[in-house]
């Protein structure tokens, strides 16, 4: 039993959580429990199981069974002042199935202007069809951000630091504006917290109402899962369990097995992806050929003032800006042979992207001298990723 007067550190609690003997038996692993259909003994228990809706009561393969239900205790237990976890096939879903659940046509949602393109796309397609307005803000706002509030605001979707850009949000200080507005009805803060993980930044404590997930990055971290999470308060759990089962959103047993032990090793592997990045970043701010490193750990970065208050560590994702233009950057993305050219990150290899982030602004515009490069460093060695990035900068150079 733990004992309430020491509680658990963070990297014990990966490797514990979900591992209730009721859940998982007598094994170390929760096996695949692979059904759709549960057995009810008689119709009284029929009955009865169609009046309770949670997890650890079977109902019907789409409410989860053994081998989700662990996975999702297991995510909610790293956040301080969490109620639950719904689990869904993409980090996508998890943001679609976070939003559906509080909005509704006729509010307006506010959105960080560094947010990623599924997250705008989603809310300047299907939400716009819907009936709700989305509203962009510049990410560096903080406590300003309640100028912008209106009768309609219902939600606000963060995204700190911005997976392109990497500026670091006030998000206390959001989140603060957010529980003083005195509307008839209140704004819920939500945030896409899938660069830090839990591990680097507990949301829900800092008043983030629902903390989101892309699973597939980190938390799977092999690079062959899809899946995300939402973790919340009590307050919402209701709303986004129902909308969740609603859209008939469920992560299948066997990725929910693999995402399960792809979080056992969460801990150690963002300690290396941190170090190797680090690294990384401090060696290109000394070479010539770059303009600009982004990488939240840094004095430069904007906002890192609030990283260096509010997180526990910076994980392995983060941009730099090389002096060229775009097809002098694609020459150098082509000449790597380590980095693989390709979308997500957080999986064991390195991976190098130019970007444009000037096609995702509406509040604030982006500028730089020279082409954005994205690099997701893998758990390679770092001298040979740095050894990789040399011939890339030769072959840009010529």
């Amino acid at each position: 039993m733990v004992d309430p007067k020491h509680p658990q550190k963070p990297d014990t609690k990966i490797i514990t959580g979900g591992r209730r003997k009721a859940l998982t038996g007598a094994v170390v692993n929760p096996p695949v429990w692979r059904a759709s259909t549960h057995l009810y003994d008689d119709v009284a228990a029929l009955d009865a199981g169609d009046k309770t809706n949670e997890d650890g009561r079977f109902f019907y393969g789409r409410r989860g069974a053994p081998t989700q239900w662990s996975l999702a205790e297991a995510l909610t237990e790293l956040e301080p002042d969490a109620h639950g976890t719904m689990l869904y096939p993409s980090g996508v879903a998890a943001i679609a199935g976070a939003l559906l659940s509080v909005l509704q046509p006729g509010d307006v949602l506010l959105m960080s202007d560094n947010a990623y393109d599924p997250s705008r796309s989603f809310a300047q397609g299907f939400l716009k069809r819907w009936g709700v307005e989305t509203r962009f803000f510049d990410p560096l706002i903080g406590a300003g951000i309640s100028e912008l509030f209106c009768d309609r605001t219902r939600a606000i979707l963060m995204e700190s630091p911005g997976s392109l850009t990497f500026e670091v949000s006030d998000i206390p200080a959001i989140c603060a504006a957010a529980k003083g507005h005195k509307g008839a009805r209140e704004i819920v803060t939500l945030l896409d917290n899938t660069w830090a993980t839990p591990y680097f930044f507990t949301a829900l404590d800092k008043g983030v109402d629902m903390a989101i997930l892309a699973a597939t990055k980190y938390v799977v971290g092999h690079s062959d899962v899809m899946a995300g999470a939402v973790t919340t308060t009590k307050r919402h759990w209701q709303a986004l369990r129902a909308t969740a089962q609603t859209l008939g959103q469920v992560l299948s047993p066997d990725d929910a097995y693999l995402a399960a032990r792809g979080l056992r090793t969460m801990a150690v592997r963002l300690k290396a992806h941190e170090a190797s990045a680090l690294d990384i970043a401090h060696w290109l701010t000394t070479r010539p050929e770059v303009a600009d490193v982004l990488h939240p750990a840094l004095p430069s970065c904007p906002g890192h003032e609030f990283w260096k208050r509010d997180f526990a560590g910076s994980s392995g994702l983060f941009s730099f800006v090389i002096k060229g233009d775009w097809n002098k950057a694609a020459s150098f993305v082509d000449a790597l042979e380590l980095f693989g050219i390709g979308y997500s990150w957080g999986g064991f290899e390195s991976l190098a992207v130019p970007k444009r982030p000037e096609k995702y602004r509406s509040a604030t515009q982006w500028t730089c001298d020279g082409t954005v490069i994205r690099l997701q460093i893998g758990l390679e060695d770092v001298g040979d990723l740095k050894a990789d990035l040399e011939h890339g900068f030769a072959v840009f150079a010529a």
